[in-house]
């Protein structure tokens, strides 16, 4: 299968195209798979790191301003549209494949043009602006949850998928949890919430964990704190301010970033984060409940509906950004740890809405259109 992968900007974009990008490897070993990206996104360092060949075209985001720079990125947009037509007619692909983003309508536009098959892959529950551009003309559009379906009217076919992702749900045994613990410090019987932010940012969630620690308002449950790389060091200064040794804290670990996050999400109790797909796809994936802050400037509040499809089936709380304190966040975090019984039903309700074997069934798609 020759294949064109349509994906930029930020890992929600690029990831799940690698993964798709992985599935027809393994499916079809000597597929050729090259993904059309910009100079500017991760795709910079994701694409080649995953083994794909990257092309690169002078698409931009654009906003809904009305502005000299704003004309200035429609024009680039617009050009680059023959720029991916180029490549597209050297590699003659069987299908493209966009995974959302400014990326994708330069692509498929071109793709139309070439009269060549266009997939494409929605991972939130609100559509990007990309999507629906071209939603009159993919072939198929698959989509992360059903809320998303229901919101493309005027596509071709819509087929419900799931979103690819690494982290799945793992049969661990209380050894293999009580290891990672001790690992973690973290083995003292209370219950594990996970903090983590996402690449938007999450300055009001470190805001709050910074009180809710200093004021030790964690005694029912451990704290594990995923920080970031960039705030780590700013974090680890701000408690030493106020007298707090962050390597010697019985209930908190904080660490720039985990890396065996599989393992850690099936292994904790309770998450507390921003509600990207990603975020959501894993939680539901592992079976957990959670506290969603969505991050407020995302685009068109796309993280507010993800966060309502777990909410929705009684696996989430969601505290609004605005709304957000340090007292606010520990009592819900309280309310659902000091109740067992609740905390299961959340997770149980949380795996309800998780899609097994995503990759093959959007392999099986892709091989429809084709």
């Amino acid at each position: 299968m020759k294949v064109v992968v349509a994906a930029a900007g930020t890992g929600g974009h690029i990831n799940p195209g690698i993964a798709i990008a992985n599935e027809i490897k393994k499916q079809e070993p000597n597929s050729q798979i090259t993904f059309i990206g910009t100079p500017r996104g991760l795709e910079n360092d994701l694409v080649p790191r995953a083994g794909y060949e990257l092309r690169t075209i002078n698409a931009y985001g654009i906003n809904r301003k009305i502005n000299i720079d704003n004309v200035k990125r429609l024009y680039h947009t617009m050009k680059s549209i023959s720029q991916a037509k180029k490549i597209i007619q050297e590699l003659q692909p069987d299908v493209v494949i966009g995974t959302g983003g400014y990326i994708c309508i330069a692509v498929g536009m071109a793709a139309k043009k070439c009269k060549i098959p266009v997939v494409l892959h929605e991972s939130n529950a609100f559509p990007g602006m990309a999507i629906k551009v071209l939603s009159k003309k993919a072939d198929v559009i698959l989509t992360g949850f059903k809320e998303a379906k229901e919101r493309l009217s005027k596509a071709k076919k819509v087929v419900v998928t799931g979103t690819p992702t690494k982290v799945k749900y793992m049969n661990m045994s209380q050894t293999q949890k009580n290891e990672l613990k001790q690992g973690l410090d973290l083995n003292n019987g209370l219950p594990i919430v996970l903090f983590f932010g996402g690449s938007q940012g999450a300055k009001s969630i470190n805001e709050s964990l910074v009180k809710i620690i200093s004021e030790k308002m964690n005694k029912d449950y451990n704290i594990l704190w995923a920080a970031g790389a960039t705030g780590y060091e700013s974090i680890k200064n701000q408690l030493e301010e106020k007298q707090i040794d962050v390597q010697n804290m019985k209930t908190t670990k904080i660490v720039p970033y985990i890396y065996n996050m599989e393992e850690v999400l099936n292994t904790v109790d309770l998450v507390v984060a921003r509600s990207g797909a990603m975020t959501i796809t894993e939680i539901a994936n592992v079976g957990k409940p959670a506290i969603f802050i969505p991050f407020p400037y995302a685009t068109e509040n796309h993280q507010e509906y993800n966060a309502k499809v777990l909410e929705k089936v009684g696996a989430a709380n969601i505290i609004l950004d605005k709304n957000l304190t340090a007292q606010k966040l520990n009592q819900n975090i309280q309310a659902i740890i000091n109740n067992p019984q609740k905390m299961q039903e959340m997770g149980i309700n949380a795996r309800k809405i998780a899609k097994d074997h995503v990759e093959e069934h959007i392999y099986q798609e892709i091989k429809k259109i084709i």
